[in-house]
């Protein structure tokens, strides 16, 4: 997610927004450092977060661990390294955007001009004479990002035009842990320009759900002391409440599941590759956690492509 400075905002002073968007930077670092230690453990390969995110120092629970013709939009896309990792497998989109805090933006963006790991995956693909660059913004034949505001709308839509974002392609929106900082308001407005903007799309999102029980209020309460407010907890209750937000604001069909129910299905190959690279002894921690995330998906359009029968 991303945010721009304004004079004056319908969600409050413009002191403590920023205060409370300072808060949710922060979890962008969070998030990348444990993906990187994930990484280096082997949970997954991912060559190129070594030049975006600083190693780390300590251990992570192992809980936290365990957790063609189109176009990708990456919401809030952080030091995410998808881009990278699709076009080492040769299934890159037409276009890969990617939109965040204009200051996570331009940190990115240095980490992109001088790590060549990042940088001539981009020039490779890209047969113009040069990159439009600036310091909020990289646009390239394949690959854009951006440094926008979520909650602005009018202002997102013309960013991703001039980077050449088309309404006609079938469209693959990810967020993940954006909407639950955002307002039920905010999130609502985007998710019907996102429902709206595009012929045949999809929107999956990850983030937290059962967050009314105890466990659920503990996590709001350790976030609310880094203050890093969940403007947007009220929409994460339950499954139902969230494939309920995404069915009110224009998507045709929604979908979500809990992570220890999509943990279970699992191929056991895989489960028991993932268990068996650190120790862990406390399952019941891991189980908690899982069940108060969930992975969300909702299809507009897209019959011939056969959106409306992915399921988990």
């Amino acid at each position: 997610m991303a945010a721009n400075r304004r004079e004056s905002s319908p969600f409050g002073s413009s002191s403590s927004r920023d205060t409370d968007d300072e808060g949710v930077r922060g979890t962008c670092e969070d998030a990348s450092v444990c993906k990187r230690y994930a990484v280096s453990i082997g949970y997954w390969h991912d060559p190129y977060i070594e030049h975006l995110v600083r190693p780390c120092k300590e251990r992570k629970a192992p809980e936290i661990n365990r957790g063609c013709h189109c176009q990708i939009l990456n919401l809030g896309a952080g030091m995410d390294t998808t881009f990278w990792k699709l076009k080492d497998e040769d299934l890159l989109p037409s276009k890969y955007f990617e939109v965040d805090f204009p200051t996570i933006v331009k940190r990115k963006l240095h980490n992109i001009k001088s790590k060549p790991a990042l940088a001539k995956p981009i020039a490779e693909l890209h047969s113009e004479d040069a990159l439009r660059i600036d310091g909020h913004m990289l646009d390239s034949a394949r690959y854009a990002i951006i440094g926008a505001d979520l909650r602005e709308l009018p202002e997102l839509e013309e960013k991703l035009k001039k980077c050449n974002m088309s309404t006609q392609l079938p469209t693959l929106l990810i967020a993940e842990c954006v909407l639950i900082y955002m307002t039920p308001e905010q999130s609502a407005s985007l998710l019907k320009w996102a429902a709206s903007s595009f012929e045949t799309a999809m929107f999956i999102n990850y983030e937290q759900v059962n967050m009314d029980d105890r466990f659920g209020q503990i996590m709001v309460e350790n976030l609310w002391r880094r203050q890093c407010h969940l403007a947007g907890v009220e929409t994460c209750k339950s499954l139902e409440s969230q494939r309920e937000r995404l069915l009110l604001n224009g998507w045709e069909t929604a979908s979500a599941v809990d992570m220890m129910e999509l943990y279970s299905r699992l191929p056991r190959a895989e489960v028991n590759r993932i268990e068996s690279l650190e120790f862990l002894d406390e399952m019941e921690l891991l189980e908690q956690l899982m069940r108060h995330y969930c992975l969300c998906w909702a299809t507009r359009g897209g019959q011939e492509l056969g959106l409306k029968e992915i399921t988990c």
